[in-house]
């Protein structure tokens, strides 16, 4: 069951990646339908196919590297799917076999139940034409998808902190607040993502021109109606805000997990928080630095990618942290 958990967790980071890669490459809208392409259980390659896709779409055409894009995100989604679904198979018939409650089964099963909603998603992503609520959440339900994962992996894995650690155990409200912010910079980055606002703002440390005259919350965190949400519909204030919002998010992170790791540096005993505390560390820096690079180089592809897939990283650290502490309880 380990190694099948942890097999699916590497497998779903890939599918973090290629998701953030389809969503930068503007792949998202890549096939019309779903979850098949253009009719199609794969890209029309053959001229016939390609003839067949431009009637029945004509409104769509055919880009077939945006299609290619978008339809190995879904074959890699649907193979993840097939995965948890296994995991599900084993967790219901290991706990039949073992009649035992101290093998997981309510997280493989929720785990479950999140893919299918995930797959959900992916459908509206293209039937309701990249509407920002939907990528938002299609985002959000990837990470959560990879964070329970790793939970999972980590509740089947036998390991202890040596001597314990009780200095750490106040650390726990702090490092539960810390994990809520980076979820909420994420959903933030998400949003920005989704309404094509990553490049509102070009200048550092603050946005350009007279931009605190321009801001419009109202607008930024609206949602217009639209025939298609493809390269974002809000006016450039309303992006610009969104962009401002991310940025004062990545500031309170910043603070936030710079509190707890100078509270987890000096009071960490052993050497499993003390890693906990340089992984953290070093994943916000990176963080960090990738975030003030997709502003200066003008965001990169490479370098978009990486962010969103550093992020994930940073999440499911923090999910290991409040793990570890909650044991120790």
């Amino acid at each position: 069951m380990r190694k099948l958990v942890k097999f699916s967790l590497v497998f779903c980071f890939i599918v973090i990646v290629l998701g953030a890669f389809t969503r930068l490459t503007d792949a998202g809208l890549g096939c019309p339908d779903w979850p098949g392409c253009y009719g199609f259980l794969s890209v029309p390659q053959s001229e016939s196919r390609q003839a067949i896709a431009v009637e029945a779409f004509p409104d769509a055409p055919l880009d077939t590297q945006k299609a290619w894009n978008e339809m190995i995100h879904r074959y890699a989604a649907g193979t993840l799917g097939f995965l948890v679904l296994a995991i599900a198979v084993v967790a219901i018939r290991r706990r039949k076999k073992a009649d035992t409650h101290h093998q997981p089964l309510k997280l493989p099963i929720f785990l479950l139940i999140l893919i299918c909603w995930q797959a959900a998603l992916g459908m509206w992503t293209v039937t309701m034409m990249l509407q920002p609520v939907i990528v938002m959440l299609h985002l959000l339900g990837g990470f959560t998808t990879f964070s329970l994962l790793y939970l999972l992996y980590l509740r089947e894995t036998p390991y202890r902190a040596p001597g314990g650690d009780p200095a750490l155990r106040k650390l726990r409200s702090l490092a539960a607040f810390s994990m809520i912010v980076v979820v909420g910079q994420i959903a933030l980055g998400g949003w920005v993502a989704a309404n094509y606002a990553a490049l509102a703002c070009t200048e550092l440390p603050v946005c350009e021109g007279s931009w605190v005259s321009q801001l419009d919350f109202a607008g930024a965190f609206s949602l217009p109606k639209a025939a298609t949400y493809e390269f974002g519909v809000h006016s450039y204030a309303e992006r610009m805000t969104m962009h401002v919002m991310h940025r004062i998010g990545a500031i309170v992170t910043t603070l936030v997990l710079g509190f707890l790791l100078f509270k987890l540096w000096a009071q960490a005993q052993t050497q499993l928080f003390k890693n906990s505390a340089f992984v953290i560390t070093a994943l916000l820096v990176v963080q960090l630095t990738l975030g003030v690079s997709n502003v200066v180089f003008s965001l990169p592809l490479a370098v978009a990618v990486a962010h969103n897939a550093v992020g994930a990283l940073l999440l499911i650290a923090l999910v290991g942290l409040n793990y570890n502490l909650s044991r120790k309880a």
